[in-house]
């Protein structure tokens, strides 16, 4: 239920995002969030992301090709009419949070829109984060939206959010490094042999390795206690790509203090290209 903001419209600020954000369908439709999809391609076949490829439809196309398939930021276009029906729809302005700029041209799209829609208020903030932590930053962002917060409100809380967000994860496996040309033939597979789970952070807007486990289950244990060092925080959630055990590290984390429930997340294409199946990763925002 929307709740009238304070000394506004009925509308108030609306949150929009990319489709990287991973935000779970019942939280984009329950806090009014919209979401501008981002394209995959496979070849010449392109599909737009989290609505043509169910999940399992997208890992048995990854595992059946090559190459990983490509991905391609939204047109400015897209944002722009994004943006004009906020306004239409009577929205006082637009935050707008997107995916890295050094992971993707979406910024720089967002940012284009907005510049045309002035004097229209809107905001284009780059998360400097991907996945479920820049979820959770437009979710903070949606809920402040929806309890009142005016525009300059919104964009300083989320200004402030990006400089305590953090992501910690495991790989599975090693096959869409090889196939994306981050490690060799011989390399995977001795990784493969040796049972080798690369571990990975974000830092400073981008994705980095973050060292490697011998096996799965010391993988996990090690996300988990990672998480556990940062806490408490303000939000938690678990991502994760076809992770068939992702249960057994939310066990692990579930006593972690955190001001707000757990989010659950499945990743979308657009990050699980490159991590490949069984990717898992815990974000948050360290509480402030």
């Amino acid at each position: 239920m929307r709740v009238r903001p304070k000394g506004g419209s009925v509308a108030g600020i609306k949150i929009i995002s990319d489709s990287a954000c991973d935000v779970p369908k019942d939280l984009v439709e329950t806090l009014a969030i919209t979401v501008i999809p981002l394209s995959i391609r496979f070849g010449t076949e392109e599909y737009v992301d989290q609505v043509d490829l169910t999940p399992a439809q997208f890992w048995a196309k990854c595992s059946s090709s090559s190459t990983l398939p490509e991905t391609a930021a939204p047109s400015p276009g897209a944002f722009q009419e994004a943006f004009q029906e906020a306004k239409d729809a009577g929205y006082d302005g637009v935050v707008c949070l997107t995916l890295s700029s050094d992971l993707s041209a979406t910024y720089q799209a967002a940012l284009a829109a907005g510049e045309s829609m002035a004097p229209y208020p809107v905001a284009v903030i780059d998360s400097r984060a991907v996945t479920l932590a820049q979820g959770l930053l437009v979710i903070d962002a949606a809920e402040r939206a929806l309890a009142g917060d005016d525009l300059d409100a919104i964009v300083a809380a989320t200004m402030s959010n990006i400089e305590r967000t953090h992501v910690t994860g495991a790989l599975d496996t090693l096959e869409h490094l090889k196939k994306g040309g981050r490690v060799g033939g011989a390399q995977a597979l001795l990784g493969s042999v040796l049972n080798i789970k690369p571990l990975l952070e974000l830092r400073d807007g981008k994705v980095a390795e973050a060292g490697r486990q011998r096996t799965r289950a010391k993988a996990l244990r090690h996300v988990a206690e990672v998480a556990r060092q940062n806490a408490p925080f303000a939000r938690f959630g678990l991502v994760h790509g076809s992770a068939e055990d992702f249960q057994v590290l939310l066990d692990q984390v579930s006593d972690i203090e955190c001001d707000t429930p757990i989010v659950v997340s499945e990743m979308g294409s657009v990050v699980g290209t490159h991590g490949g199946p069984g990717i898992v990763g815990l974000c948050w925002i360290q509480r402030g």
